[in-house]
């Protein structure tokens, strides 16, 4: 059995016309059907237009509480009614903001609605913890070097304007003696990178002083303080730590930590195509860089490659595992005694008995070959 065609009868709606000319509001009624809206303009109690479209050519704006529906004519006129059930049933009819209604819908089931609230935390959270550190990775990738160097000469000129960091006090000889120890690490990391080793003093009587440490920039500046070389019992062990530090150079670790940290920032920067500032890189590194730190992940890559250059030079990987057990010794007295530290190779990194494990294995499995 045949069952009969739907009826879908006329709706007549009260509301007023604007003619696009002016902000006079006229007096209309408007009549409804699947096949499209007829307007009808009263005068006094006198039809003074009437008008007809298809309804595929008229635009109804969404509902929104408290306000008047609106339907938008194709010669540029307009029809408000305060009649929101009217204009919904003949949403449903013609198929206009089906997509809005699904969601009106939605918002009218408060289970459907805690969903999707649920849904959209969960949103959130999986790009905060794999989105964003997905397009800083991207972006540190196609930042130029030169940017780089940019970053590097800011960053270097505040830690060296706001009590970060000294002038070294080295003597003019050891100062030497270390920049020949750099010379052969530095052309081992390559990349293209203008690697520069900048001596300091790490001002531990400040309370913003870096004390002992060293860090990279990404354009290829290291920086090592006074009091990590006092620290070491030999140049290997400060070898060691250059190797580590240029490892996070090549690999781009230092500027996607940054661009990371920079977060929603780093999401407008790439959505406008430009480059985040050299100011405000320079002044997110001392609470990222240092403070914070790498990833586990780039930790255990930096020591990897590292690593690789102290096995093919030395024979072994004892000077880092070494200068890294004395760090945490430091940086464990440093908490102590001020209750925080600026140690970058250590602080938030993997547990250093397992990075030296790590080491240890890497070792191992090189005298195997």
């Amino acid at each position: 059995m045949n069952r009969a065609p739907a009826v879908h009868p006329e709706t007549v709606v009260q509301g007023v016309y604007f003619d696009g000319r002016s902000s006079r509001p006229h007096p209309a009624e408007l009549t409804l059907s699947a096949q499209g809206a007829a307007l009808r303009v009263l005068g006094g109690g006198v039809v003074a237009s009437a008008v007809h479209w298809q309804a595929a050519q008229v635009t109804v704006d969404p509902s929104i509480p408290g306000v008047r529906r609106r339907l938008k004519f194709p010669d540029g006129t307009r029809f408000e009614t305060d009649d929101d059930a009217a204009l919904r049933r003949w949403e449903a009819q013609t198929g206009h903001n089906r997509v809005l209604r699904g969601v009106r819908g939605l918002e009218s089931h408060w289970a459907a609605a805690l969903g999707a609230l649920a849904v959209a935390g969960a949103l959130t959270a999986a790009f905060v913890v794999w989105g964003i550190p997905a397009l800083a990775t991207q972006a540190a990738l196609a930042t130029p070097r030169s940017v780089l160097q940019t970053f590097d000469r800011e960053t270097i000129e505040l830690l060296d304007t706001d009590d970060y960091l000294g002038p070294s006090k080295l003597s003019a000889a050891r100062q030497a003696q270390l920049q020949a120890a750099f010379a052969p690490v530095r052309d081992w990391a390559g990349g293209g990178y203008s690697y520069r080793l900048l001596l300091r003093d790490g001002k531990p009587g400040s309370d913003l002083g870096l004390g002992t440490n060293a860090f990279a920039l990404p354009g290829g500046t290291i920086v090592m303080t006074d009091q990590l070389v006092n620290l070491a019992r030999s140049d290997r062990e400060l070898v060691g730590v250059l190797a580590h530090e240029t490892a996070h150079v090549t690999r781009r670790h230092g500027v996607a930590t940054v661009y990371q940290a920079l977060g929603v920032s780093l999401v407008v920067t790439l959505l406008t195509g430009d480059l985040v500032s050299a100011g405000t890189f320079a002044a997110a590194v001392p609470a990222t860089l240092l403070r914070s730190g790498y990833s586990r992940a780039a930790e255990s890559e930096a020591d990897r490659i590292s690593a690789g250059y102290l096995l093919r030079v030395y024979g072994t990987t004892v000077p880092l595992q070494t200068m890294l057990a004395r760090l945490e010794k430091e940086a464990s007295k440093d908490s102590e005694d001020s209750g925080g530290s600026w140690l970058d190779l250590l602080s938030s990194h993997p547990v250093t008995r397992e990075r030296i494990e790590d080491l240890r294995a890497l070792e191992a499995a090189k005298a195997k070959q």
